[in-house]
């Protein structure tokens, strides 16, 4: 059974990425940083610069000038910084147990769910530029375990596409995070508008897989329904690191955790009406009351009846009909004013 839905806590979590910047001993206190501020999870990416590409230095090869974090960086060269070594997989894997994370990871070629599977990955994650590989999809799938789709830059079709393929090799749990594959990815371009849609188009579990700056695009995208929260962590984004320009620190993804659970506890239900938590603030409505001391025979005026907290007396609006009638009895101040009054 899924650990994620929309009837449970959003499920946060923590991706390592490159952010280790090729030491072990940070890959493991990224791992108690995840356990102490509050993620489900840690994830990795299972790859080495071969498995991804291979080392041409050609254009095609490059990524454009301009970018924000890796311009005309060589694909071979990117990958070769930010992979995480297969020795470190048994290692992370083991200190994110003992901490009580799961971790998983995603692959990128068959070796890859071959080394994951000796690590009982309990579920793979194919990342966005993935998701029109489906002999890799299908391969993940036939493992058994939990499948996550990341959809960044996926048409509807492709989507399909892929979920089709995770089902059909025996996937039985599938879940589908909407994602904008630009790092760091501007706000105006998540349309988290998308996260229904997906839900009602795949009837599926849908997430989000974030990489803007900061918490507040994860914790809005809980309220169009989102049970999973990806983001990218780091120790300290001054450190620097393939990815720690979009990364949460450890305060923020302790942030995250504490506000996506409030965003979530608050989607509530679709009742219009006093709640169980308001039964106290229905005692102190207005109503109205004697505001001065008055004796039988006296006239009701805007000086001794007034509309006051608490409730008790005749509703409000009632002031045009007991103005001008006149007291049946002495009341004192504080009285409820009510019909065997007047």
């Amino acid at each position: 059974m899924t650990k994620f839905g929309p009837d449970k806590r959003p499920y946060i979590v923590a991706e390592m990425s490159g952010n280790h910047n090729g030491s072990l001993d940070r890959a493991l206190a990224l791992v108690d940083a995840a356990a102490d501020n509050g993620a489900d999870a840690i994830k990795i990416q299972t790859y080495t610069a071969d498995t991804m590409t291979v080392d041409v230095k050609h254009p095609r090869f490059q990524i454009s000038k301009g970018h924000e974090l890796w311009s005309e960086a060589y694909l071979y060269d990117l990958y070769e910084r930010a992979h995480t070594p297969w020795d470190w997989h048994q290692p992370i894997f083991e200190r994110a147990r003992e901490r009580g994370l799961t971790p998983f990871s995603s692959p990128f070629d068959r070796t890859a769910i071959e080394l994951l599977e000796k690590l009982d990955a309990p579920m793979y994650k194919i990342a966005s530029s993935e998701i029109t590989d489906l002999p890799l999809i299908r391969m993940a799938a036939s493992t058994g375990k939990p499948i996550i789709i990341s959809t960044g830059m996926a048409s509807v079709k492709e989507i399909a596409a892929a979920v089709e393929a995770a089902q059909g090799a025996g996937a039985t749990d599938v879940t589908v995070l909407s994602c904008t594959a630009s790092y760091p990815a501007p706000p105006q371009y998540t349309n988290l508008r998308r996260i229904p849609v997906l839900a009602q188009m795949l009837e599926l579990p849908i997430g989000l897989s974030d990489h803007t700056l900061g918490i507040g695009v994860p914790i809005a995208a809980v309220s169009f329904g989102a049970c999973l929260i990806e983001k990218h962590i780091t120790l300290d984004r001054e450190d620097g690191g393939v990815d720690s320009a979009f990364s949460l620190e450890p305060a923020e993804l302790k942030a995250l955790r504490i506000e996506s659970e409030r965003a979530w506890e608050a989607l509530g239900t679709t009742h219009i009406g006093p709640t169980e938590a308001e039964k106290e603030g229905l005692r102190f409505r207005r109503s109205l009351y004697v505001v001065t001391d008055v004796k039988a025979g006296d006239p009701v005026t805007e000086e001794n009846v007034r509309s006051i907290r608490p409730t008790g007396g005749l509703e409000p609006d009632a002031i045009r009909t007991v103005i001008g009638r006149t007291f049946t009895q002495d009341a004192a101040k504080g009285t409820p004013l009510t019909w065997d009054l007047i």
